[in-house]
């Protein structure tokens, strides 16, 4: 028989302009009422459910994270009541007899029992925090998109400034492209565009000179060069302001940063980007397995009749699991602290580049999770053995007289040992 945890509760249908909440009240003999209000989505009748649930001494909320629409009214509540957010798919009901009606009833009677899973939601801070890193993210991914319009138009036009150049946006690239706009493939003077090669460049002058010569630049593919490296500018300026705005608000965690820049691969704007995904409350999570999984790092489980389907890692962690791929490769390439890279050189070699920077990417979430946790800086236990080849763990040679001491430093309980007088 379930047990009940919440004799009143109460389950919220959550759409874009109307609010349906059914209050499950159950008394000790196990019987329910249900009391049902259906309330708009602008600030007054917001106040109204809010007082409705305290007037029925209502305090256990459940609700789905339907799109956005969950924000406000979980806002409004979370100070004085107990919110959980679920999932749709946690509180999906049986095919059949899914009804909109039916909706929130089936939510409360499945919180009554406590059989719902809820969403991590960090507190107030770190989600404002949160909203501003995912916007950084989507505007670097607007940059890139431009880049990738910018490098369409040089192609169309002939010009092979990504051919030769490493970065085909760096300072010379860019000062020999905006010479380019200003002239044509028959007035460009070799004397100007030498001056605007620097002396750091590993492209020679007659590769460069190579890569541009021909090259004829329509109308349209200037306009659109013209538009597009202006949007550019743009998205680096608000990118920037974005970061300071960051690092403003993550100010009275900044020894949490710092602790995480201890990392190999981790900079700190990464660890300013962990810390606003994850929060600075590991107790949130059962172990680091489980914030593995939230993050989208751990193997899926797909078994049926003892074969395994599939084991990809998990869809979870469409901002966060980016983020670590990436400080993954940069930790692999670091010759100043190679310690992620033996471990990614030996598991390259059994299960191939992808899945080594996987597992890298697991192990420093795991790194991440202990450090946050215990307030500890960067040293795992095996540091000293893979970044010294000559280390070695000191041999105990055993003997009756110290056999005991060595089995209960090593954790186990010497008086569970069974003796036999078997000859």
């Amino acid at each position: 028989m379930l047990k009940l945890q919440y004799p009143i509760c109460c389950g919220v249908d959550v759409h874009k302009k109307i609010i349906v909440a059914t209050i499950v009240t159950t008394n000790t003999k196990g019987i329910s009422e249900y009391k049902q209000k259906s309330f708009s989505t602008i600030n007054s009748d917001i106040q109204k459910f809010h007082n409705w649930l305290i007037e029925n001494d209502c305090y256990h909320v459940c609700m789905e994270s339907t799109g956005k629409y969950w924000i406000p009214i979980f806002n409004y509540l979370e100070q004085d009541m107990d919110v959980c957010l679920t999932h749709p798919k946690y509180v999906k009901a049986i095919k059949g007899k899914k009804t909109d009606k039916k909706d929130f009833r089936w939510i409360a009677d499945l919180y009554k029992f406590d059989l719902v899973r809820s969403s991590f939601i960090p507190p107030k801070d770190f989600r404002q925090l949160r909203e501003l890193a995912r916007y950084r993210f989507k505007l670097v991914c607007m940059k890139s998109s431009e880049k990738n319009r910018i490098q369409n138009c040089m192609t169309v036009s002939n010009v092979g400034i990504g051919n030769v150049f490493s970065d085909p946006f760096g300072k010379t690239a860019t000062e020999i492209m905006s010479y380019l706009l200003e002239n044509t493939a028959d007035t460009i003077d070799n004397k100007a565009v030498r001056k605007l090669i620097r002396k750091n460049t590993k492209a020679s002058s007659d590769e460069i000179f190579a890569a541009i010569s021909g090259y004829h630049i329509e109308t349209d593919q200037a306009k659109k060069l013209e538009l597009a490296r202006a949007h550019l500018e743009y998205l680096d300026d608000m990118i920037i302001q974005t970061e300071v705005e960051l690092y403003v608000r993550i100010k009275p965690y900044y020894d949490l940063v710092r602790l995480l820049c201890e990392i190999p691969g981790l900079s700190e704007i990464s660890s300013v980007i962990i810390l606003a995904e994850i929060g600075a409350n590991m107790a949130v999570f059962d172990d680091a397995k489980h914030l593995c999984s939230w993050c989208g790092l751990s193997p899926s489980n797909n078994e049926s009749a003892g074969k395994k389907k599939s084991v990809r890692i998990a869809k979870a962690g469409a901002y966060l699991k980016p983020l670590m791929v990436q400080c993954a490769l940069a930790a692999v390439k670091s010759k100043k602290e190679p310690y992620f890279a033996i471990k990614y050189g030996r598991i390259k070699k059994r299960r191939g580049h992808k899945k080594a920077v996987i597992a890298i990417a697991r192990m420093m979430i795991v790194c991440i999770y202990h450090m946050i946790k215990e307030k500890q800086p960067f040293n795992p236990i095996d540091y000293t053995e893979l970044m010294d080849p000559h280390f070695s763990q000191p041999r105990v040679i055993l003997n009756d007289t110290n056999v005991f001491a060595y089995l209960k430093a090593q954790g186990y309980d010497p008086s569970l040992l069974v003796t036999s007088n078997d000859t």
